[in-house]
């Protein structure tokens, strides 16, 4: 899907999100913290970014979650003050322009969009082009420029990185996704059901009324591991073609993928 549909139609889903909102959340249940650390060239980010997060504007997701992205990941603060990013120069330049966007646009409705659109521009690297966002969206440029050309940048910068540095545990790569205070490690794409599990309220959005939550995986999970080794057998070469099946399907859905 080329990077111009995939951006109309999340600003689609958006829409029509924040026209549903409120049809969760209506009984005072408690938010669930949803927060992603990430660095803005990573890869594995902006796939996770432009192909996974659009689940949380599908229905009404979005409105039992306190939702916080991050862009500070592998950055480094030298002595002298001065910040190095994993990825280069061109990462911290992003990292802040993405900061500033969420800065300068609080509403989630307004600053998604376009972290969305340059993250599609990175997925595609086309990222020197990150500009190009601010007249897509229709958006004004200048609070975003008087933030990245003034102190307020860095300031936002060195938040995040203080903020990142404070995690318990401590992130091992990026994307580093946690919901409800607990990392969820190589398992970051499956967050809808990590943030159905954690919620405690009783209207639940329609995204969590699937049978595909946490538990419900792993119980699939551990009953064809019992299938397969709970009894004895002299078929060795089925058992390993078995295993072999096994393991091939698991891969798409858990192969880690992180940028250390």
């Amino acid at each position: 899907m080329g990077g111009a549909l995939r951006l109309l139609l999340i600003l689609s889903i958006i829409s029509y999100s924040s026209s549903s909102a409120s049809v969760a959340a209506v009984d005072g249940g408690d938010k669930v913290s949803f927060e992603i650390y990430y660095e803005t060239l990573c890869p594995y980010c902006s796939n996770l970014i432009v192909n996974y997060l659009g689940k949380l504007f599908d229905s009404d997701l979005l409105s039992i979650t306190d939702f916080k992205l991050v862009p500070y990941g592998n950055a480094k603060i030298k002595p002298n003050g001065t910040i190095t990013c994993q990825h280069g120069e061109w990462e911290c330049i992003l990292n802040t322009v993405e900061a500033c966007a969420i800065d300068a646009w609080p509403d989630v409705n307004t600053y998604f969009p376009f972290v969305y659109c340059v993250e599609s521009l990175v997925y595609e690297h086309n990222y020197t082009y990150w500009e190009t966002c601010f007249d897509k969206l229709g958006l004004d440029p200048s609070p975003v420029a008087a933030c990245y050309n003034g102190e307020r940048g860095k300031e936002l910068i060195l938040g995040y990185a203080a903020v990142t540095q404070a995690l318990e545990p401590p992130h091992k790569y990026v994307p580093w996704v946690v919901v409800d205070g607990e990392p969820l490690y190589d398992d970051y794409r499956n967050f809808v059901s990590y943030i159905c599990k954690a919620y405690k309220g009783t209207a639940k959005p329609s995204a969590c009324s699937s049978e595909s939550s946490v538990g419900h995986i792993r119980k699939v999970k551990m009953n064809l591991i019992n299938s397969l080794f709970g009894e004895e057998t002299s078929n060795y070469s089925k058992l390993f073609e078995t295993v072999q099946q096994a393991v091939l399907s698991w891969l798409p859905g858990n192969k880690v993928a992180a940028s250390s």
